[in-house]
């Protein structure tokens, strides 16, 4: 087996999903601008919009301000799975490495933000006016009248969803036989 297997297919996912999510954040704020600026793309009014937000939590806004926390936690994860697919069995299986990379990607791509966006400062309240902002940039807003109006995320956020649905889906996957561990 080849020491560099897998990895090339890993890096390109996670190249292509960093890239995604870094270009898309960069042009909805350049043109929407800031948010709170009033500015928005309405695809179904009501439904699905695009408009910025700058996310200093986690998931659905939790843990505000704790933006430092979650920076040592995503260099955790990183490492993480680093420390897993050194293992050339963890780079065997297709699915796995992308869900992985997946998730990477979104963890770098929020991570990016995370550390301070050069040039990003914020433009409200008044005492925070000209500060760095060490914010997630979130630019997609769904909703469905009635049921759920969904915290604005990013593309970062959906590699992460769709790398840990990806897990998930794995996990209930019968081993092929060769993978199966055999009573003694």
């Amino acid at each position: 087996m080849r020491p560099t297997r897998g990895w090339p297919l890993f890096a390109l996912v996670v190249a292509v999903s960093l890239a995604a999510d870094l270009v898309t954040k960069e042009a909805i704020f350049s043109r929407l601008g800031m948010p709170g600026e009033g500015r928005r793309i309405v695809f179904v009014p009501g439904v699905f919009e695009l408009e910025t937000n700058l996310n200093e939590g986690a998931l659905f806004g939790m843990g505000q301000g704790l933006s430092w926390l979650f920076a040592i936690v995503s260099v955790a994860a990183l490492v993480g799975i680093l420390a897993m697919l050194a293992r050339p069995a963890a780079r065997d299986s297709g699915w796995l490495l992308v869900a992985l990379a997946l998730i990477c990607g979104g963890i770098l791509g929020n991570l990016y933000d995370r550390l301070g966006v050069p040039g990003l400062v914020w433009h409200a309240p008044p005492e925070r006016v000209g500060q760095p902002v060490y914010a997630v940039r979130d630019w997609i807003h769904v909703t469905v009248p009635g049921v759920i109006d969904w915290p604005i995320f990013n593309l970062a956020d959906s590699w992460l969803v769709i790398g840990a649905g990806m897990l998930v889906l794995a996990s209930f996957r019968t081993p092929p036989a060769a993978e199966q561990i055999l009573p003694a």
